[in-house]
């Protein structure tokens, strides 16, 4: 009785070995899917309702931005306020939604926009008569004739780059609804990182 009772014992170990190995890579697996899983969630949500990275391509937005860095765009702001003059925005173009273009807002809903003789005048409710926009970040004069007059969620954007940049000055106006979110970091290269603020232009603007 005692061998015949060893010997059983003796052949359920491997099964109970065997089974517990099962059971822990299930176990494994399991805790691998569910936190890959997790990540990759969170993943979606902050790629397509927090924040996307951009490229910069082109030299429209020069001396702020350059050509070929990457940049991380906020999506959430927009959602909780206004749109700010001086927000260096990232939009869907509205002649051609399949290509995103990096301006800075200058117009606001219910202004109206002048350029002339090399100078952007802001017309709104503070400045009836007009005032003239200082902008210190640009070396450039604001080319072109033009006046526009902007109606609700209608925004001016223009490129820092003033004499190549494709803006509210050839195309027109641009529709909240274009707009992708508000520029937030210069990411790479890693040596050029850095915030991005938007300007104080004055009392009333």
């Amino acid at each position: 009785m005692h061998a015949q009772s060893d010997s059983a014992t003796r052949s359920r170990q491997p099964r109970n070995i065997v089974l517990a190995v099962f059971v822990s890579i299930v176990i494994f697996i399991y805790d691998v899917f569910k936190t890959v899983t997790t990540v990759l969630g969170v993943a979606f949500l902050i790629r397509f309702f927090l924040i996307q990275p951009f490229y910069v391509s082109g030299q429209s937005m020069d001396p702020t931005f350059e050509d070929n860095q990457y940049i991380i765009v906020d999506q959430v702001s927009y959602r909780f306020h206004q749109p700010d003059r001086g927000d260096v925005v990232v939009f869907r173009y509205p002649k051609n939604p399949a290509f995103s273009f990096i301006k800075r807002i200058i117009g606001l809903p219910g202004e109206t926009v002048l350029v002339h003789n090399g100078e952007v005048t802001i017309f709104n409710k503070q400045y009836p008569d007009g005032t003239k926009l200082t902008e210190p970040y640009i070396p450039y004069q604001t080319s072109g004739e033009v006046r526009l007059q902007l109606k609700s969620n209608e925004f001016f954007v223009l490129g820092d780059n003033r004499p190549n940049s494709s803006d509210s000055r050839s195309w027109g106006i641009l529709n909240r609804s274009f707009m992708i979110g508000k520029v937030w970091v210069v990411l790479y290269p890693f040596d050029q990182f850095k915030t991005v603020h938007t300007p104080i232009y004055g009392k009333g603007l």
